[in-house]
């Protein structure tokens, strides 16, 4: 019964994120992290996609591209449907030298049973404290909300997604991932 109410919330902060993204989100979820500053750290442990549970840090992605996304709950729908989008899509990510890195609440048995059976080869971090997802602004009573920051190279934050809507969000990220690349460094805005 329990699980059935977790459900519920979980789809109608979905549906709330869809009717009126933005702000609200802003404010449900916290403050949000700063554009063109370093992007929080992070240590957490995590499914690697291939069995392992290792640790995995922001700044082990230095010199890569980082898509890192937050969402409520393994095996909810939504969540469901954006994982398989990503990992249907994670060969372009590969491709454009792009880590796709999932976050959520979920402890690390959670993501290894989600990974095995929705076969993503991606990593899922278990944020079971919320420490994470709070200081990205994406964590309201108990759960990751679904928000997505692009990382740049060096660890700058790019860009920030509020209130995505998980059929198409992949796309979405890697238009806009192949819009930033295609401008060099010293064309986007400076830290500080």
């Amino acid at each position: 019964m329990l699980q059935f109410f977790r459900t519920i919330l979980i789809t109608v902060v979905a549906i709330a994120f869809m009717w009126f993204p933005g702000e609200a989100a802003i404010a449900l979820g916290g403050p949000q992290p700063e554009l063109n500053q370093l992007a929080p750290e992070f240590t957490l442990l995590g499914n690697d996609g291939e069995g392992k549970i290792q640790e995995f840090s922001l700044q082990d992605y230095r010199g890569q591209w980082v898509v890192l996304y937050f969402y409520p709950q393994d095996f909810t729908p939504g969540c469901t449907l954006e994982a398989r989008r990503f990992q249907q899509d994670l060969p372009k990510y590969l491709e454009r030298n792009v880590q796709v890195l999932g976050v959520s609440v979920d402890d690390v048995d959670s993501h290894e049973a989600f990974c095995d059976a929705e076969g993503l080869k991606f990593p899922l971090l278990a944020d079971s404290t919320g420490d994470v997802s709070k200081q990205y602004g994406s964590y309201l009573t108990g759960y990751s909300l679904r928000h997505t920051y692009l990382i740049d190279p060096e660890g700058i934050l790019r860009k920030i997604y509020l209130g995505v809507n998980p059929a198409i969000h992949s796309q979405e990220v890697l238009t806009d991932l192949d819009s930033l690349m295609a401008n060099s460094s010293a064309q986007l805005p400076p830290m500080g």
